[in-house]
């Protein structure tokens, strides 16, 4: 829910959790500024994954509690993981009110990592609010020979991913690096979709996504066939807590050394972010408090929270104030060493 908040610390982070309503600023403060108008939603990958369908979704219904009840409409620009759209946001974007985007999870992370590739600062993005927050799952075909984490230690498998960017190919590497596992990974996917689609045609064996990603595109994967088998097995987990879903899937924190898990914390936090809008910089201020009402409005409408269920994506909602102060609190508390020996494990500088 939104509103008042409680801090947990994960990874030397501060990350904040909303647990109750608060009085916010009403979505009417708009006045005309949105009427008759278009709103363009940007997302980093392709539409066939849960930013395609969180993003649709948002898209449908929060129209209706912005004044002017403007038209809201969804674009892809694939590539890097999200890097590629995120980095247009901020540098290309225009900024007037009416272009906004979906940020990936890895927003801050990629960032603090690799502070020399990306083209943008997070902090400086404007969050509207978040609707889930996301663990990493690794899943590998059962015809891989892989029926337990351990087995990879053995046996080598091909992984795909979506770019450098990502946490299909963060968490993978992580899991090779710490857990000493025989991996490969081939990078370009673009998206999850394409990426599932991949490993179902047999060009890699496995990947890693969010769990609505796998349970609402193949569920049917996880449950026997006909003949009495599963296609694929979730392996191991990232994340603040076990996913509900999973509770007997390992987490990997619970499985490295002493000495890797701050990294695995500090890598954990971006599912904080999970799903959610923001605005580029430089967008007029005066149109930030009355979004973040309309968004938090929208996030409570049993209307929308129906429509996300039957796409099977789940409603986890955390105010964009809240989403910003995390965001902000990141970069000031990332532990150096922590930042350095992680870029180190998983870039190799």
């Amino acid at each position: 829910m939104i509103g008042r908040i409680s801090a947990i610390f994960v990874g030397g982070l501060v990350v904040l959790l909303a647990l109750s309503p608060s009085p916010g600023a009403s979505a009417q403060g708009l006045g005309d500024f949105y009427k008759n108008k278009t709103i363009t939603i940007y997302i980093g990958y392709g539409f066939g994954g849960t930013y395609g369908k969180y993003s649709r979704t948002m898209a449908e219904h929060l129209p209706k509690f912005i004044a002017g009840n403007p038209k809201i409409i969804v674009k892809s620009q694939p590539g890097a993981g999200g890097i590629k759209m995120t980095n247009y946001a901020y540098k290309a974007m225009p900024k007037g009110g009416y272009h906004w985007l979906v940020p990936p999870d890895t927003i801050v992370v990629s960032e603090i990592l690799r502070p020399n590739k990306v083209k943008y600062r997070a902090k400086e993005f404007t969050w509207l609010g978040s609707t889930n927050q996301t663990n990493t799952i690794f899943v590998l075909r059962t015809d891989s020979g892989i029926s337990k984490w351990q087995d990879m230690k053995k046996t080598r498998v091909i992984i795909g991913n979506t770019g450098p960017g990502s946490t299909s190919f963060l968490i993978p590497r992580m899991a090779k690096m710490m857990l000493g596992l025989k991996i490969k990974q081939v990078s370009g996917y673009k998206g999850s979709s394409k990426t599932i689609l991949a490993m179902e045609q047999g060009e890699h064996q496995g990947t890693g996504f969010n769990w609505l990603a796998w349970s609402s595109k193949v569920p049917h994967w996880f449950k026997k066939d006909k003949n009495g088998k599963i296609f694929a097995k979730a392996i191991l987990q990232t994340g603040v807590w076990k996913d509900p879903a999973l509770p007997n899937v390992p987490m990997m924190r619970d499985l490295v050394a002493d000495k890797h898990k701050p990294i695995i914390a500090f890598m954990a936090t971006l599912g904080i972010i999970g799903r959610g809008l923001a605005l580029p910089p430089g967008a007029p201020k005066k149109i930030v408090a009355p979004l973040r009402a309309a968004f938090a409005k929208m996030v409570k409408d049993p209307v929308y929270i129906a429509a996300a269920k039957k796409r099977r994506l789940r409603v986890l909602p955390t105010s964009g104030a809240d989403i910003q102060d995390f965001v902000i609190k990141a970069y000031a508390n990332a532990n150096p060493k922590v930042v350095a020996a992680a870029r180190k494990m998983i870039f190799g500088k």
